[in-house]
């Protein structure tokens, strides 16, 4: 059975910068990179010093050739971690592999698990939606807000954080229209609240987005009417993939994510997260690059049995 220090599940920002910084504590690391990240779509990532609007697909480029000046560091492509399990000693783990690597390696020992998996996402049953998802249609504002400033723009969403969402979104746009598609996603205090925002709710049901070459144009309602829009932002169901740490059974919050402490450990022993896949949820790049960062640091000091103030 192949034996490493750790292994770092998921090639983002967060795994990427955990597997570096573990490298270069002289830790032997498998990176596995099941190769479905949740950008996928975007086109533009923002708000990364140094790389503010690089493609996502090339910061994971840069990332992986970085890695390669260290020999400890494998990585294992498009293949998904089937099982974590603890091992039989109870000090360590146990990772079984799915897809073609796990003929070539089958089953891994690691002393540590960093689970930087990410999340799944599913967007509002919207025909057109992904036509213009990434391009001219974003879900974090932090990221994409600024590039759509003070355009007419939507929000999109039937979950109950939707009226937050619009005023946060009011900080780039005065001209906002919030779709709740039919759901009571938006109640009538909030939308009251909004209304004296200059923020119009719309209660309508979703037929089409229509637009040409990725730039959405208009939402256009069951009802036949049609707003103008010049960009706009998408409330995403997000659910994190952790089925893989079942029989490890860690703590979650209420949405689904692992709970940890501020240093990216989760309640069980050896197993960390980094980025989206621990709470809060959804981060940008460059906060969770940090988090694989620091998870690695003190990785590193509890493997040695060191006190660290992270």
């Amino acid at each position: 059975m192949t034996a490493v220090d750790v292994v770092v599940v998921g090639g983002g920002p967060a795994g990427l910068s955990a597997a570096l910084n573990l490298a270069r504590a002289r830790a032997s690391v498998l990176l596995i990179d099941a190769g479905r990240p949740r950008n996928a779509a975007t086109l533009r990532s923002h708000g990364f010093l140094t790389r503010d609007g690089i493609p996502p697909i090339e910061l994971r480029k840069l990332g992986r050739a970085e890695l390669e000046a260290y020999p400890d560091v494998r990585i294992v492509d498009r293949s998904p971690v089937a099982r974590i399990s603890r091992d039989d000693d109870g000090d360590g783990f146990v990772v079984a592999l799915g897809g073609r690597a796990a003929a070539a390696l089958g089953e891994v020992r690691t002393r540590a698990v960093v689970l930087a998996t990410g999340l799944r996402e599913t967007l509002p049953e919207i025909p057109s939606l992904r036509s213009f998802y990434g391009i001219t249609l974003f879900s974090c504002a932090a990221c994409d807000a600024w590039d759509l400033r003070d355009r007419p723009l939507a929000l999109i969403g039937e979950t109950p954080d939707l009226a937050s969402r619009a005023r946060l979104l009011a900080r780039w746009t005065p001209h906002l229209t919030v779709f709740t598609n039919g759901t009571a996603a938006v109640d009538a205090v909030d939308e009251a609240e909004l209304a004296a925002s200059g923020i119009a709710v719309d209660r309508r049901v979703i037929a089409d987005l229509e637009g040409e070459r990725g730039r959405v144009s208009a939402v256009r309602l069951a009802d036949g009417a049609r707003v103008a829009i010049d960009g706009g932002f998408v409330r995403p169901v997000w659910d994190a993939p952790l089925d893989v740490v079942a029989d490890l059974a860690p703590e979650r919050d209420a949405e689904g994510h692992l709970v940890t402490d501020r240093s990216g450990r989760t309640s069980v022993a050896g197993l960390y997260a980094a980025g989206d896949v621990a709470a809060p949820g959804p981060q940008q790049l460059i906060v969770a690059a940090g988090q694989g960062a620091r998870v690695a640091a003190v990785l590193v000091h509890d493997l040695v049995g060191v006190r660290t103030s992270h």
